[in-house]
C-alpha cells in the first residue's frame, strides 16, 4: 500500500468492517479481503488485520454500556481466559511457514463463512435454563480466543453462538460482551505481532481508525437491525473467497 487512495478506501472499508462486525461479528470477511485486494500478501494481510481490530475495543466499549452494565467483574474474568487463547494464536501464527498459512487460509473462511450460516440454529439449542456452563464456556472461549489470535474470519459469530448458549440469550446483551472478549484477544493478539512480527503499519493503521469509526455506530445497530440478510450476503461472499484463494493461493 503506497498510495493516499489506497489508505482511503482500507480506512472506509474499515468502517463498514466495524460496524458490522460489532453488530454481528463478521469483521475479518470483509476486512482481509480489502487487504488482499489492496495488493497485501495473505500473512501480511492478516496481521496487519488482527493489529487492527484493537480499534475495534474501545468503540464498542463506549457504544454498548447499558448492555455492559454490571458485568465488569464477569468480563475482568474471562478476558483473561480470552487473552491466554488469543496468545496462544498469535504464536502458532508466528511459527507457521506463511506457505502453509496460505494453504489453511481457504479453508478458515469457509468455516468462518458456515458458522454465519449456522448461528441462529446453534442459539436456539441454548436450554431456558438460565446458568452459565461453565466447562462448556472455559473450553469453548479458549478455542474460539486461539483460532482468532491466529486468523480469526468468523469468529466473531462463534464467540456469539458460545455466549447465546451458555452466558446470556439476549442478542443484544451477548453481542456487547464478545465484542469486549474479542478486544481482549485482539490486543494481546497483536502486542506479540509487533513485537515479533512485522506489521503493515500502512495498511493497519488506517484500516484500525475506520474500525474505530465503525464500532461506535455497530452495537447500536444491534439493538434495531435484523442481521438475516446481512449474514447470507456475507457468507456467500466469504465462500467465494475462500474457493478464490483455493483455487489461486493469495
Amino acid at each position: 500500500m503506497n498510495s493516499a487512495p489506497e489508505a482511503i478506501f482500507v480506512a472506509a472499508a474499515g468502517v463498514v468492517a466495524g460496524i458490522v462486525g460489532t453488530a454481528g461479528g463478521i469483521t475479518s470477511l470483509v476486512s482481509y479481503p480489502v487487504l488482499l485486494a489492496a495488493g497485501i500478501p495473505a500473512l501480511p494481510a492478516n496481521i496487519a488485520n488482527i493489529v487492527a481490530l484493537t480499534g475495534c475495543l474501545p468503540g464498542a466499549a463506549l457504544a454498548s454500556q447499558p448492555e455492559l452494565r454490571g458485568r465488569a467483574s464477569w468480563l475482568r474474568r474471562w478476558a483473561g481466559v480470552a487473552a491466554a487463547g488469543g496468545a496462544i494464536g498469535a504464536v502458532l501464527l508466528l511459527a507457521t511457514p506463511s506457505t502453509a498459512f496460505s494453504r489453511v487460509v481457504p479453508f478458515l473462511i469457509a468455516v468462518g463463512s458456515l458458522a454465519l450460516l449456522l448461528q441462529p440454529r446453534l442459539s436456539a439449542l441454548r436450554k431456558r435454563d438460565g446458568h452459565t456452563h461453565t466447562p462448556l464456556l472455559l473450553a469453548g472461549l479458549l478455542s474460539v480466543s486461539a483460532y482468532n489470535g491466529y486468523f480469526g474470519a468468523g469468529s466473531g459469530v462463534m464467540t456469539l453462538s458460545l455466549l447465546l448458549f451458555t452466558v446470556d440469550p439476549h442478542l443484544t446483551r451477548a453481542n456487547a460482551i464478545k465484542n469486549m472478549l474479542l478486544g481482549a484477544t485482539s490486543v494481546v493478539s497483536a502486542l506479540l505481532f509487533i513485537l515479533f512480527g512485522p506489521v503493515d503499519w500502512a495498511a493497519a493503521v488506517p484500516l484500525g481508525i475506520g474500525m474505530f469509526a465503525g464500532s461506535l455506530v455497530g452495537p447500536r445497530l444491534a439493538r434495531h437491525m435484523p442481521a438475516s440478510v446481512l449474514r447470507w450476503i456475507v457468507a456467500l461472499l466469504g465462500i467465494g473467497l475462500a474457493v478464490r484463494l483455493w483455487l489461486v493461493p493469495g
